[in-house]
């Protein structure tokens, strides 16, 4: 597939990759899936630029990126208000819209969320890693450089080119979709098979009181700060984890499992996030508060595949 030069790292931030939809049929390798830590804003990113499901985005962590475009682009922009600029005027973030050669696109300092989600018309290119392009730099697989790396001064992000970008309608997002990243979101949770071996103090104030996010959290998970949670298991067999598994070790301060997670665990499971949650919960910069309320796992099931039904 041919490609063309879309962007040049002027300032590369703290952290910046490429990620699709992640990389399936490898855990069995002990290698992770990666792919956007918010899946929400990920989609509605490739939905704002006119792609279809699975294109690769740029996600931006923090900000602190500055990009000059090479050539005339139809881009969108979803996810975290990081301050984005072209050529110093404010570029709001849910909507597509036109960069031309030369242009620089900067992200400063996260005004509401964490992740910001950039899409180009046709989606960016990358050589996949066991069929992805998901960035995880602890594998270091996949992402612009192959090696799973952040972006660094320098780099040339590329994409696939299309016919007359200039002529391309812009889009915005729906009013009715886009979370408000300020509110302290309250998420839903599958209780686990592990759950009935929490003390019932502990289930009663997982879900009635408030958590707040540790500053340790990253791509592998995202560690909460708030009452102890105790459990009568001593030491488990480790296990398979999905996505928003949620693992507490003896500390008893419970960690939500991400993209970037190890794949197995001999942490005692309380249950675990879905997918929309976990995208929420991305977004929720250190010191943030949240909380959880149980829902059926085949009501979360169905949520999930009616967020899929609307891309796919």
């Amino acid at each position: 597939m041919p490609t063309e030069s879309a962007f040049r790292v002027v300032q590369a931030g703290p952290s910046a990759s490429l990620q699709d939809a992640g990389r399936y049929g490898v855990r069995h390798l002990g290698i992770t899936q990666g792919g956007a830590a918010d899946l929400h804003a990920w989609a509605w990113a490739n939905w704002l630029a006119g792609n279809a499901w699975g294109c690769a985005v740029l996600e931006v962590t923090f900000g602190g990126l500055t990009l000059e475009a090479s050539r005339t682009l139809t881009v969108a922009l979803a996810g975290a208000d990081l301050g984005a600029t072209l050529d110093g005027e404010r570029v709001s973030p849910w909507a597509s819209f036109k960069v031309t050669a030369n242009q620089r696109l900067t992200f400063k300092a996260p005004k509401a969320g964490l992740r910001a989600y950039l899409a180009v018309e046709g989606g960016f290119a990358a050589e996949p890693v066991l069929g992805s392009v998901s960035g995880v730099a602890r594998e270091k697989l996949g992402g612009h450089d192959g090696e799973g790396g952040a972006l660094r001064t320098g780099d040339e992000l590329r994409a696939v080119p299309v016919d007359n970008p200039e002529n391309q309608a812009l889009r915005v997002m729906p009013a009715d979709q886009i979370p408000d990243y300020d509110q302290p979101p309250t998420l839903e949770f599958v209780l686990g098979a592990q759950a009935g071996d929490f003390r019932g103090i502990s289930l009663f104030d997982f879900f009635n009181r408030a958590w707040a996010v540790d500053n340790r959290s990253d791509r592998m998970g995202i560690r909460l700060k708030g009452p102890v949670l105790r459990s009568t298991v001593g030491s488990m067999v480790s296990e398979g984890l999905a996505l928003g598994a949620v693992q507490v070790p003896p500390d008893g301060q419970p960690i939500v499992l991400l993209n970037d997670r190890q794949t197995i665990g001999g942490y005692p499971r309380l249950g675990t996030l879905p997918p929309l949650a976990c995208s929420r919960l991305a977004q929720c910069r250190p010191g943030q508060h949240v909380r959880f309320r149980p829902i059926p796992l085949d009501r979360a099931h169905h949520a999930y595949l009616e967020f899929l039904g609307a891309f796919c």
